[in-house]
């Protein structure tokens, strides 16, 4: 635990990119529609989902 204490530690900050999977519903009448309303924008969130991929884009300096 000393050691521990004696290191430096510093704040990096970076700028990520996430791609994550998204369960989304909306009301309907039929699939088609669903499709179109969704592609609309339409509908809401119902599981937030989960990061299915990730990619380092920059490392910044600490500020």
């Amino acid at each position: 635990m000393a050691q521990r204490a004696k290191k430096k530690f510093q704040t990096f900050h970076a700028t990520m990119i996430v791609t994550r999977t998204e369960e989304w519903c909306v009301d309907a009448t039929s699939a088609e529609e669903a499709q179109a309303l969704l592609e609309a924008g339409q509908g809401h969130r119902c599981d937030s989902g989960s990061a299915v991929y990730v990619e380092l884009g920059e490392m910044h300096t600490s500020h």
